[in-house]
């Protein structure tokens, strides 16, 4: 019986990886977060400060029987050096807390991102192959897998990290969850009779993105921390295909009943920001969940990903190689996610 602990367990990645161990006979499941998740199946919830050193040591001290670290918790910070040195530190506090406690750890699987080769900052080379080097300046995902890789010397443990790109799944309250920042953008175009234009550049509009169904992720993450061949390494793993949104952008205005306005560049956040009211409106008309604007309307994740004017592309192949070959259509995930936020009373 593997048990697993999931840390950071209502997050767009980890929710998913919950719901996916949880189903699992031959898993264990114990999910730190501050708040419950809100999904089915065996687990319990702890509720642990992952900053605090000395409390992670304590809620844990009793867990003997974990096998298994699955880290997908984040912390912002509008200051970069505190950003990267609250990361990193939480991430060695919960490795630390687990390898004091348990005997029986096996395996550290962390996930990072295709920031790793500076994505987030401009051109960079195409496919980006986990053999291409670091991009130049700080990253936390630099830290952590540096402290990891020395942690790991002379254990009997393993660690592994995945890079996914634009994760996109059912979750609310998640500031990086582009699926449902365009469900409420294109639900205010309807309700306020505007167009729903691409807000990006036209380069953006035009370049190769890609995005990673969290399902997908889910299941990529249990075979990296249980495959012998992944141990001690990083892997790409998106859906497997790229999408341009100058393609995808008619399908989505379909779906929200609108026209596709003429692609225009302007700020999602300056936009529609101040529509907290005009939600309210929306959700008592349409009898939706009462959840709060901003949990719902992740914009500086959407305007920084419309922002982008080069391609932004991983090559999954050393993945699939080594034994993942699962994909998901991109176009048909987001509308299907879109379509599952209107059946959950998210939007109308």
């Amino acid at each position: 019986m593997n048990h697993a602990l999931v840390a950071g367990a209502t997050g767009t990645v980890g929710r998913y990886l919950l719901q996916h161990l949880a189903a699992q006979p031959d898993w264990k499941v114990l999910a730190l977060s501050r708040r419950p998740p809100d999904v089915p199946g065996r687990f319990r919830h702890l509720p642990v400060d992952l900053e605090d050193a000395a409390g992670c040591l304590a809620a844990l001290s009793s867990e003997r029987n974990i096998t298994h670290v699955f880290y997908a918790a984040y912390v912002p910070d509008a200051d970069p050096v505190r950003l990267i040195a609250r990361n990193a530190a939480m991430f060695a506090n919960l490795v630390t807390a687990v390898e004091a406690a348990s005997p029986a750890l096996a395996h550290v699987h962390l996930v990072e991102g295709t920031k790793w080769y500076g994505s987030h900052l401009g051109p960079f080379t195409t496919p980006a192959k986990e053999s291409h080097p670091r991009h130049a300046g700080g990253n936390f995902y630099f830290d952590q897998q540096d402290w990891v890789e020395r942690r790991q010397r002379g254990r009997a443990w393993t660690w592994s990290a995945i890079r996914p790109h634009a994760v996109c799944g059912f979750s609310v309250g998640s500031a990086m969850n582009l699926a449902l920042a365009l469900a409420v953008y294109g639900s205010l175009c309807r309700e306020l009779e505007l167009p729903f234009s691409h807000p990006g550049p036209a380069e953006n509009f035009h370049a190769l993105y890609q995005l990673t169904d969290s399902g997908l992720l889910a299941r990529a993450m249990t075979w990296m921390a249980t495959a012998p061949g992944c141990a001690n390494t990083a892997l790409n793993v998106t859906n497997g295909d790229l999408i341009r949104w100058r393609n995808v952008w008619p399908r989505l205005a379909d779906f929200f009943g609108v026209e596709p306005g003429p692609q225009r560049h302007f700020s999602l956040r300056e936009a529609f920001g101040d529509r907290a009211e005009t939600w309210q409106a929306i959700v008592a008309r349409h009898g939706l969940q009462p959840l709060p604007y901003a949990q719902i309307a992740g914009w500086g994740f959407a305007d920084f990903v419309f922002g982008s004017t080069w391609d932004i592309v991983s090559d999954t192949g050393n993945a699939r190689r080594a034994g993942f070959t699962e994909t998901v259509d991109s176009e048909d995930m987001l509308l299907a996610l879109l379509a599952e936020f209107r059946r959950g009373k998210v939007i109308p």
